[in-house]
Parts: C-alpha cells; structure tokens; sequence
C-alpha cells in the first residue's frame, strides 16, 4: 500500500509508575533517518526502539520522543544518602579541625558529591516493557496515518494520469490530419513560388518531414509509463523512488513531443503535459 513519509502519531498511556506519552512525527528523506529522545531511566531501550522502527518505515526522517511523568508528580524523585552525608559531616569536619581558614561549603557544591543523591526506585523493568508497548501502538497508528495520507497522494496521481492519457489520446487523434495538413501546405507553398520540383523528390521530402514530426512512438510511451505507474502502486514496500524515475521517463517524452511539434495545438499538448508531470513529481516526493 502506498505510504505517505509525513505523518505524526501521539499516544498516552497510564500506568501505576506515572504516564507515559509518545510522539512520532516524520518528513520526507531520501533515507530513513531516525532520533529518538527518551528519559534517562529508560535510554537503554533506544537500540531496540530502532529496530522496532526499521522494521514497519524504509524511508523518511522520523523524530520519537517519549516522556515519562512520574505518579508522585515528576519524572524523578531523589532523596538524599544518609550514610554519605555523615561521611561528608565527619570528613569537613576533621578538615575544618585542620584547616581553620577554609571557606564554608555551598549547598550545590554539596549535591555534586558521588553518590549523595538517590534517586527514587522504580520498576524499571515494568517501565520498559509497557514503553515499549506503547511505542509498538503509537508506530501503528503512525503507520495507519502514513498509508490513510499515502491513498489521498495516490488519488491526486491517479487523476493527473487520467488527464495525461486524455491528451495523449487527443494528440493522437490529430495526428494524422496534422501530418495531412502539413504535407498539403508544403504542395501549395512550392505550387505558389511555381517552383519546378520533381514529384517523386517532393513526395521523398515531405515523407522526411513527416518521419521527424512523427511523435507516435512518444505517445505510445507514454501510455505505457501510465501503466506502469498504476502498476507501481499495487507494489509492496518502497515505491517512491520508482515513481520518481518513472517521472523523469515522463518528461523525457513531453520534452521531445514539444520539439517535434509542427502545429500549436501539439505544443500546448506537450506544455499541459509537462505542468502535469510536475504536479505528479512534487507529490512523489513525499511518498515513501
């Protein structure tokens, strides 16, 4: 199914350790790209997280964040070591015994000390399985967003395609009269300058003229780029890249019908082509 690389997902859960909140939010990339941004108490999981991640997106630049909201109302509680603080009480204090002169110790200078502050046991190992069930759930409803956005971008395509075989046909249908007119028109500007023209040389010209203004083989490409793109979207997994190079084919043909055109009629047909294409490109881009 056809995925758009632009989406956001948000998903909160509760749990008896506090709440836990996750956000994916993604853009286009050439490749997957992914940051995670997670809580100290839990960037151990970031590995697997990625992996998690990799498994369900080939491309984009994917931003996860997780926040941790404590039930005591922050994500953290610390208390302080008893034993160390009177490790600390009795070392400044034989210090001081020593060395009368020494400055009073700041609070902050205080907290610094290794091992002074605790902080408050959690169940880490029941935080880390519901995060990353919860990440597992909020990636699904990432990815339900990615392919509800992929099908609009795939409808928009579809239409512009519909509109390309429109005016291939159009061009099609011309052609013929187009040549006729053309090879009538070369008749009568020789018959005007009443030049002397051998028939069978003038006959060999103007089927040369005709050859280079033939643009059926460019026509015929064209539905078949059509077809493949409809084809490609039936494909599983990356597909944007396809229909990036398809695009490209598309112009290439719309570029050499506009230089063989011989009538205005064509070379506005080439012109809406090309506008078209564009349109289709630019929503390719954010196809995964």
């Amino acid at each position: 199914m056809t995925a758009s690389m632009t989406a956001f997902a948000r998903l909160q859960a509760d749990h008896s350790f506090g709440t836990l909140i996750w956000e994916i939010r993604a853009v286009n990339h050439r490749y997957l790209e992914s940051s995670f941004r997670l809580p100290e108490a839990l960037r151990q999981l970031e590995g697997g997280l990625r992996e998690m991640l990799r498994q369900h997106i080939q491309r984009g630049k994917v931003e996860a964040q997780l926040k941790l909201i404590s039930s005591h109302g922050t994500s953290e509680e610390v208390t302080l070591d008893e034993n160390v603080v009177q490790q600390l009480h009795s070392l400044t204090s034989a210090l001081r015994t020593q060395f009368s002169h020494l400055a009073p110790l700041s609070p902050m200078e205080v907290l610094r000390w290794p091992g002074l502050i605790v902080e408050r046991q959690q169940d880490v190992k029941d935080m880390e399985e519901q995060a990353m069930i919860s990440f597992s759930q909020t990636v699904a409803a990432f990815q339900q967003q990615r392919e509800r956005e992929g099908a609009e971008l795939q409808k928009l395509i579809e239409d512009r395609l519909a509109q390309v075989s429109s005016i291939v046909a159009g061009i099609r249908q011309q052609l013929p009269v187009i040549l006729a007119a053309q090879a009538e028109r070369i008749k009568t500007q020789f018959a005007e300058l009443q030049l002397q023209v051998d028939p069978s040389r003038l006959e060999q010209e103007i089927v040369l003229i005709a050859q280079k203004a033939d643009i059926h083989e460019e026509l015929d490409r064209l539905d078949t780029h059509v077809k493949e793109v409809q084809h490609t979207f039936k494909q599983k997994g990356q597909v944007g890249r396809r229909l990036d190079f398809l695009m490209q084919e598309f112009n290439r043909e719309a570029n050499t019908i506009c230089s063989k055109a011989i009538v205005t009629a064509t070379t506005f047909g080439a012109v809406e082509l090309k506008v078209l294409i564009e349109q289709m490109r630019e929503q390719i881009q954010n196809i995964e």
